[in-house]
């Protein structure tokens, strides 16, 4: 996986949209931040593989509906589980459908936003994608993480049982990455140092056998550890 850029260096990113007027925009407030600059554009899906394998770019945000190479494609391509070095893909798209989210982040995403989330938003994704979190819409979260726990998509959505016991921390640690906090939260929460809580990631993400962290969400959700007070 690609390194977080060093500390105090900007996010760098590439946008990926068949629109102009998205791509422009996006550019736009994403620029105005200090600490990201976007450094690519694409207009479809082979030009943003190949700028991204290029560029090497921190975030990829890529659109799902684009000609020659659509989205869902692109992400395999750059963060898929057969990707030696996998980039970091956030898939953003106007169509809040059940099948383009499961296929984002099946390919490796590692966050799936909707268009009309809000600027805000979209910045947030960019900084924890970054960070090596996950940022899912909200409005698609319960619903994916309901599909996720259902016993037709247990094998291919989550890791198998762990061949070593998560320890009561990790269990920690994991319910809270199912109701979707990031470290910052999960640190706060728990009253733990930021780096305590990446190591008890590292560990769960090995002992799990797991690419990211919607994975251990949707182990955990799988194996009772995801709900509220669970």
């Amino acid at each position: 996986m690609t390194s977080p850029p060093p500390s105090g260096s900007p996010i760098r990113v590439l946008i990926a949209d068949d629109q102009e007027m998205v791509r422009t925009g996006f550019r736009f407030f994403l620029d105005a931040q200090p600490d990201i600059t976007v450094v690519a554009e694409a207009a479809d899906g082979e030009e943003a593989v190949a700028l991204a394998r290029r560029e090497r770019p921190d975030v990829c945000l890529l659109d799902i509906r684009m000609p020659r190479l659509d989205g869902l494609e692109a992400t395999r391509l750059l963060a898929g589980p057969q990707v030696a070095d996998p980039m970091r893909v956030v898939v953003v798209t106007t169509f809040d459908l059940d099948e383009y989210v499961y296929g984002a982040l099946r390919g490796g995403a590692c966050g799936f936003l909707l268009k009309d989330s809000g600027p805000t938003l979209l910045a947030e994704a960019v900084r924890a994608a970054a960070a090596g979190d996950s940022l899912v819409s909200p409005s698609v979260t319960v619903r994916l993480l309901k599909h996720l726990t259902a016993p037709r998509t247990t094998t291919a959505s989550a890791p198998a049982r762990p061949a070593e016991p998560l320890t009561d921390r990790e269990l920690d640690v994991v319910h809270l990455v199912a109701l979707g906090r990031t470290n910052a939260e999960i640190a706060a929460e728990l009253y733990v140092s930021l780096s305590t809580v990446k190591t008890h990631l590292s560990s769960v993400q090995s002992k799990l056998a797991a690419r990211n962290r919607v994975e251990i969400a949707a182990w955990a959700w799988q194996h009772g550890h995801g709900r509220p007070g669970g």
